[in-house]
């Protein structure tokens, strides 16, 4: 018979079952995932995503119901989804549609959420489903309204730094990483050697894609659990007027490259004043979608950085045009094979501003932690203390929780751009230090560039909001989407305790 743990041992024993638990649950998960591929495969694959829709609602049901319940309005029947998952079945390369899979709907979306929620509940700080990172400062291009662009390049991230910090934070429940610089493909070696070690995390690169060869897409086959955004701007002339000459060339290069050997990619796309339409229009699209792209981020332009050139900002009608845009492109009728995400007009989706940790949060290669990678302000730097939940718990997250929601106007999200003063109220009442490298400016200075945009957004935004909403109030179509963290935790929790696996 085996003796049962002495008091002083039960949390070591508690955590022992929790892990012999956690992986048997994603052993049957990578069963039933790799029956469920495929069969999206074989003859009938409408009858196989339908076991799947079945099994993200299940998954989903506690921590986000809303989101299982579009995905199931999303993918009916001959629909342009439903044919663009069978699609990316038949050419993504086996180990990686299974790995990024597994990885990112059992480890990041399914036990994620409810290990983060929990998790921030217990201490009581905001804990990020998402984590952005610089390895690098290092770039070896110089692009108009990057944030990073005037960076020294001299910053990194050493391996054993990065190592603990998603080391740390697989244990707060995130498993879900994106590096950004710089160019992350310079530290290349280090990232393989990475996500080698971390095989149940999914690692996402944002990448100018100009160091994009075979070797590369080799090392991703072989790993499973690296993806690449690659920046674009447009049309060739309009791409190389802001990344260099010959840059558009390279970028098409890698796409086809990546195609050829079953690599899924997206692009990402900062919007500016001067490229709204040509990086939304039907021939773009066209274009990416034949280069074998599968998503397009979008963000809005930020006038980050002392000298950043507030003009560049988009006018009042393209914000318009772009929040219609969007919206028609991914619609479940019509528009384009390919997912579309605006993350400054798509915050009616996520409930608003997803920094500070409630969602996501950025460490540069400085080891700054900020709470976006457009907020340069931080008191807390991973590099210095070594301990992740220290740096979640720093006065400017702790700020940022005790202040959000800003408002109910979900199309103006940003404490920065859209809610004029908030940011710098954020920083003074949290003491915290500016993180930019070159030229340090205060958040007062910051915002009076977007103060004239804020002023000007506002009656607009407030129509189309009531257009919405006449109440002025997102309303979700399930109960718990509108839970605080607490309630939430509790319901998990809950669950959990009703289906915990016995271990002998």
């Amino acid at each position: 018979m085996q003796s049962r743990p002495r008091h002083g041992q039960r949390g070591w024993w508690i955590l022992v079952q929790n892990k012999l638990a956690h992986a048997a649950e994603r052993k049957a998960f990578s069963v039933v995932l790799d029956k469920a591929i495929d069969a999206v495969r074989g003859d009938h694959p409408e009858e196989a995503i339908e076991k799947f829709l079945d099994m993200g609602q299940k998954m989903l049901s506690g921590t986000a119901p809303d989101m299982a319940k579009s995905l199931r309005e999303a993918f009916y029947p001959g629909s342009k989804w439903e044919n663009m998952v069978i699609d990316m079945a038949r050419r993504i390369d086996p180990n990686i549609l299974h790995t990024a899979l597994l990885n990112g709907a059992y480890e990041a979306a399914f036990r994620g959420l409810r290990e983060t929620t929990i998790s921030a509940q217990k201490n009581q700080c905001n804990v990020p489903w998402i984590i952005i990172f610089d390895p690098t400062s290092a770039c070896n291009m110089h692009c108009v309204g990057c944030w990073a662009a005037d960076y020294s390049k001299s910053l990194n991230l050493t391996y054993d730094e990065m190592d603990s910090l998603v080391k740390q934070a697989n244990d707060l429940g995130c498993h879900w990483f994106f590096m950004t610089g710089g160019e992350p493909m310079v530290r290349w070696k280090d990232i393989v050697k990475l996500a080698e070690k971390h095989n149940d995390s999914l690692f996402s690169l944002y990448t100018n894609g100009t160091l994009i060869n075979q070797q590369v897409c080799d090392d991703c086959k072989r790993l499973g659990n690296v993806l690449f955004s690659v920046s674009l701007e447009g049309s060739k002339e309009a791409n190389d007027g802001r990344r260099g000459e010959g840059d558009y060339d390279k970028v098409m290069a890698a796409f086809d490259l990546m195609k050829a050997n079953g690599i899924p990619f997206g692009v990402s796309t900062a919007y500016t004043r001067a490229n709204v339409e040509a990086v939304t229009s039907d021939e773009y699209y066209d274009m990416l979608i034949e280069k074998g792209a599968l998503w397009a981020w979008y963000f809005h332009y930020m006038p980050v950085g002392e000298g950043a050139n507030a003009d560049l900002m988009p006018t009042l009608e393209q914000r318009q045009y772009m929040i219609k845009r969007i919206r028609d492109v991914r619609a479940y009728d019509g528009g384009k094979p390919i997912m579309v995400m605006d993350f400054q007009n798509d915050g009616e989706f996520v409930g608003g501003c997803i920094a500070g940790g409630r969602v996501y949060c950025h460490v540069n290669a400085r080891g700054d932690v900020e709470p976006c990678v457009f907020i340069h302000y931080s008191n807390a730097n991973f590099k210095e203390s070594g301990n992740w939940l220290e740096c979640l718990k720093q006065p400017i997250f702790q700020t940022y929780r005790k202040h959000y929601p800003w408002n109910d106007n979900l199309l103006e999200p940003c404490p920065m751009l859209e809610n004029s003063g908030l940011l710098t109220q954020i920083v003074d009442e949290s003491g915290a230090k500016c993180t930019e490298y070159v030229t340090p400016e205060s958040a007062a200075d910051l915002c009076a560039r977007t103060k004239p945009y804020a002023k000007e957004w506002a009656p607009k935004a407030e129509e189309l909001w009531l257009g919405m909403y006449p109440d002025g109030k997102k309303h979700y179509e399930d109960a718990m989407s509108q839970e605080k963290i607490s309630v939430k935790a509790k319901v998990i929790a809950e669950a959990d305790a009703q289906n915990e696996a016995v271990v002998d």
